[in-house]
């Protein structure tokens, strides 16, 4: 997601924050190694002297005493590690634990944002967004199979409102369990307030622990910034189009409930079609049919989802109404 002026510093201060830390332990570390291991720190001192000396000497073109002054201090940094490996310590005790090893905590890899600063960014907004409220409750330790009915049935599969709902969690652990592994998309449908979304914030709430990277987008949020991509070219919006086809998980919500034209025909079909290709899993909930979706989203986009996603009808009373009811 794109970021404001006022994110991208805020995130640009936790990794300033992060290497001030990561540098504090690595010199409490040398300091306590120093005082139970003197020789370590003679070791250091005398390395030290060398590079001098070895950059003089290369100065001058007396390239044979360098490599002379190199070999020493090649010998040196061997007798360190074997120091404190010897003593208990990993090789890489006296350097700074960094929390991602690829930019060393600096949020860039060649002028290039990292793949940690990619899913900072999208946990910054997820955390200033509703949505982070809301999986909060919405996740599995919260669902109850309550609200669902063991006496109403679907003709089609003869399975229970309750069976239904107890198949569509399994599918739904299932696709965590094996998301690293294996390639898998959801589809919800059915009727208002039956727990389309609920399952969908439920997944979400477990991949994102987890540290992969999920947006959700209601569809009318999703194709105002397809919209905002192919009309007015800025920043913001080309980076927002770029996340939706690179994160690891995106949610489209309500789909069916946007305005329907051409355009967002056409670039519903290209957004499923580029993550299937890329092996990028989605997630869709819709109160549309499966005669409406390919009635309204044509029969190629409808032949992509039905080929390419686990389709879960989820039927019943609606829960929301059956909640404040409750109350």
């Amino acid at each position: 997601m794109a970021l404001s002026n006022t994110q991208y510093n805020t995130l640009m201060r936790r990794y300033e924050a992060r290497q001030l830390k990561n540098q504090r332990i690595a010199m409490d570390r040398l300091h306590c190694v120093y005082r139970k291991l003197p020789r370590l720190n003679e070791i250091d001192n005398e390395i030290s002297s060398l590079a001098v000396a070895q950059a003089k000497k290369l100065i001058d073109g007396e390239e044979e005493m360098a490599a002379s002054l190199r070999s020493r201090r090649e010998s040196l940094i061997k007798e360190k590690t074997q120091l404190l490996l010897d003593h208990g310590y990993p090789k890489d005790y006296l350097k700074p634990p960094f929390t991602c090893p690829d930019c060393k905590d600096t949020g860039y890899i060649n002028g290039h944002k990292c793949h940690c600063f990619e899913q900072a960014a999208i946990d910054l907004i997820y955390t200033q967004s509703n949505i982070q409220k809301i999986l909060e409750t919405e996740n599995f330790a919260h669902f109850s199979f309550h609200y669902y009915s063991d006496k109403q049935l679907n003709p089609a599969t003869g399975l229970s409102s309750l069976a239904t709902a107890q198949q569509a969690m399994q599918d739904c652990k299932e696709f965590i369990r094996t998301f690293d592994t294996e390639f898998c998309n959801l589809f919800f449908y059915g009727d208002t307030g039956t727990g389309k979304t609920y399952f969908s914030n439920c997944v979400a709430k477990e991949l994102l622990d987890s540290g992969h990277s999920v947006i959700y987008f209601t569809a009318s949020s999703l194709f105002q910034i397809f919209e905002k991509h192919a009309f007015e070219k800025t920043r913001d919006a080309t980076e927002d189009y770029h996340h939706i086809f690179e994160c690891d998980l995106l949610i489209i919500d309500d789909l069916g409930t946007e305005f329907s034209n051409t355009f967002t025909v056409s670039q519903l079909f290209l957004c499923l079609n580029e993550r299937l290709l890329r092996q990028k899993s989605t997630i869709i909930s819709t109160n549309l049919s499966l005669g409406q979706l390919a009635e309204t989203y044509s029969e190629r986009t409808f032949s992509r989802i039905s080929s390419s996603y686990t389709i879960i009808k989820l039927f019943g009373n609606d829960i929301r109404i059956q909640k404040k009811l409750a109350n």
